[in-house]
């Protein structure tokens, strides 16, 4: 009997061990995963502090308003914890919520009319557009979150839906970027190495912004040049280049943040309450110089990090990385980040997008 029973006992013991190397196995994941969380959080805490800091050290040195940018980046920090907080709680309807949220608020601003929008401030135009395609993201988001098809598919829906609103609304600007995000999101399935993609959508965004540079410094071909500035519009070309000339005047600190309506002639000049030179790296390159336009590069490229490094999905972080991408493009040609809503659900997406849900998810995850 006692030969029997250590028979016995011997299998039990093994399935024990395996059952604890895989408990052991899961644990040690975990804890990977967290200290990426916290590697990525830190990056974000630096950035955005170092973001406030040098705005309130060129306001010190050349005067200035550094309250506007001051909101902006609490407002991406604020919209960011909040969406941590909210994509692990509630997965689906945190984001769903979000697209119906942002979608209200583009068909609530005063410019959002149907028809050509001749003497509405661009700016205007581009704060639609980046919330139309911020509500398209976030239902991407939340259909991949959804764990059922047809759920799935009323989402996918209501996002396509947004970017019919886009067109009905006469926002160009607003359907290309809902439509972009909406196919970026359907292909980020077939996508097994997201660092692959997410270096894609950062090169897509240093390409519009070199783009709005060399149009700033009139080096684009003759060609193309006019071809760009047509389409354009010469009034924007000009505060590109009244931006550049200020930022040239000193590129270590700028002028000083929010001044560049009372430097800008073709600002001083404008019909349209214009302050602002419809670019945001422009902007802060002339008001905050060198060093604030490399701060904005480094918010972006921390949100593409923590995406890269997030345990969501891999469709998830891709579809937050295309909205976002999406949104550098707009505002690089445009003062869309200018708007508190804007920013707050930029913050928004990028924490819905990093949140680790109290649930587990299906789908592919963190891949390199």
């Amino acid at each position: 009997m006692r030969p029997d029973t250590a028979g016995r006992s011997g299998p039990a013991q093994g399935g024990g061990g395996v059952e604890s190397m895989g408990t052991e196995s899961a644990t040690g994941a975990a804890d990977a995963e967290d200290d990426r969380r916290n590697v990525s959080d830190t990056a974000g805490v630096l950035v955005l502090g170092a973001c406030a800091a040098w705005s309130l050290i060129t306001a010190g040195a050349h005067g200035g308003r550094p309250e506007g940018f001051l909101l902006a980046v609490l407002a991406v920090a604020a919209g960011y914890a909040a969406g941590r907080i909210l994509g692990a709680l509630l997965p689906v309807a945190a984001p769903a919520a979000g697209a119906l949220a942002g979608l209200g608020l583009a068909l609530a601003a005063p410019h959002a009319t149907a028809g050509p929008q001749v003497v509405t401030p661009p700016g205007d135009i581009g704060a639609i557009a980046a919330l139309l395609a911020l509500s398209t993201g976030a239902a991407c988001c939340a259909a991949w979150a959804a764990r059922f098809p047809a759920q799935r598919l009323a989402l996918r829906s209501a996002a396509l839906g947004i970017a019919v609103v886009a067109a009905a609304l006469g926002s160009t600007t607003g359907l290309v970027a809902s439509a972009g995000v909406l196919l970026c999101s359907l292909a980020a399935d077939r996508m097994r190495h997201r660092a692959l993609a997410l270096s894609g959508l950062a090169l897509v965004a240093v390409l519009v912004t070199g783009t709005t540079w060399a149009v700033a410094g009139n080096v684009v071909p003759n060609g193309l040049g006019s071809y760009l500035e047509d389409q354009l519009g010469p009034h924007r070309v000009l505060l590109w280049r009244d931006a550049l000339t200020l930022a040239h005047r000193d590129p270590g600190l700028g002028a000083g943040p929010g001044r560049f309506g009372e430097l800008s002639p073709t600002a001083a000049q404008s019909l349209l309450p214009d302050a602002k030179p419809h670019s945001a790296p422009l902007q802060l390159a002339a008001e905050q110089g060198v060093t604030g336009a490399a701060l904005l590069a480094a918010v972006f490229c921390w949100v593409l990090y923590a995406l890269w490094r997030t345990g969501r999905p891999t469709p998830v972080a891709l579809t937050g990385g295309a909205t976002l991408t999406a949104l550098a493009v707009i505002a690089s040609v445009g003062n869309a980040l200018s708007f508190t809503a804007v920013t707050a659900g930029t913050g928004l997406l990028a924490g819905i997008a990093t949140a680790r849900p109290l649930a587990d998810e299906g789908g592919t995850r963190t891949q390199t």
